[in-house]
């Protein structure tokens, strides 16, 4: 594969795409941009596909010639800090948002997005009145509520571009159940995985709640994979998120996906308790 060939890590490859973000924003060509910087057009190639970590000098005189300033400016500088790990632990705000837009940005680019979910439905197949209900729960105020909510419905768009990310979901039963929402919302939900299941890149596969111990159970995380890339394992906590990116971090967590898929339901008998979780709310509500 393409990607063996590639070092990168992940918190190079979300620098490099906020500087790709940055120039297209600022309608700017690569060579353009390349030009005016006096660099190789090659080597500002590879710094947006983080083939190449900047030093974080090299990133101020980019977001410069930008016309990138303030604010802006210092948030990407931070992210261009310590981009050599292969792992990219983020506590708190802001660094969690800065995680959050990387990790759209790859599910919008990956070949392939496995979800494994023992609790929750999984990020990409959440309804607005589900993810708002939980950030409510949570907490947080109104207008952040909104604001997230947004951000995080758009990560649905890497299952609905044009060229679409290939998605498998493995859903704890007992998420089905959890009333995150009230009845009707909680159907609507639950239909809209069973619209979003018929779509021939989208496979959705349920854990039986009797299938006894699986890797699952110790976490929900995604594996992403990418055609000229190294893949990426995603894992989120109330108060942390990280990014891993060592290959035998990734292999332990293909094992644990093996070891989950032996459990799975079939994606017709997923779909076939998904589809009797909704009708056995409409009856009882």
């Amino acid at each position: 594969m393409l990607w063996c060939m590639v070092s990168t890590t992940p918190k190079a490859r979300a620098l490099g795409a906020e500087l790709r973000q940055a120039r297209e924003r600022a309608g700017l060509g690569l060579r353009e941009l390349a030009r005016r910087l006096e660099m190789s057009h090659s080597v500002l190639s590879r710094i947006e596909s983080g083939e190449r970590p900047p030093r974080p000098e090299d990133v101020a005189s980019i977001l410069t010639a930008l016309g990138v300033h303030g604010q802006a400016q210092e948030s990407i500088l931070d992210l261009s800090r310590d981009t050599g790990g292969s792992h990219w632990l983020s506590v708190g705000m802001p660094e969690l948002d800065r995680q959050l837009a990387a990790l759209l940005d790859f599910e919008r680019t990956a070949s392939h997005i496995i979800d494994v979910s023992p609790l929750l439905i999984p990020g990409l197949l959440q309804t607005s009145e589900y993810v708002r209900a939980m950030m409510t729960t949570a907490g947080l105020p109104s207008h952040e509520v909104e604001m997230r909510s947004a951000v995080r419905l758009g990560r649905r768009e890497a299952l609905r571009a044009g060229n679409p990310s290939r998605l498998t979901a493995y859903i704890g039963e007992s998420a089905l159940y959890q009333r995150i929402v009230d009845a009707t919302a909680m159907r609507e939900q639950l239909r809209f995985i069973l619209e979003l299941a018929d779509l021939p890149h989208v496979t959705v596969r349920i854990i039986p709640a009797v299938s006894g111990w699986h890797p699952g159970l110790e976490g929900a995380f995604s594996l992403l994979e990418f055609t000229a890339a190294p893949p990426i394992v995603h894992l989120e906590t109330r108060r942390s998120g990280l990014f891993l990116g060592e290959k035998a971090d990734v292999d332990a967590y293909r094992v644990a996906i093996d070891k989950v898929r032996e459990v799975a339901l079939s994606p017709a008998d997923s779909t076939k308790l998904i589809a009797d979780a909704s009708q056995e709310m409409e009856t009882t509500s």
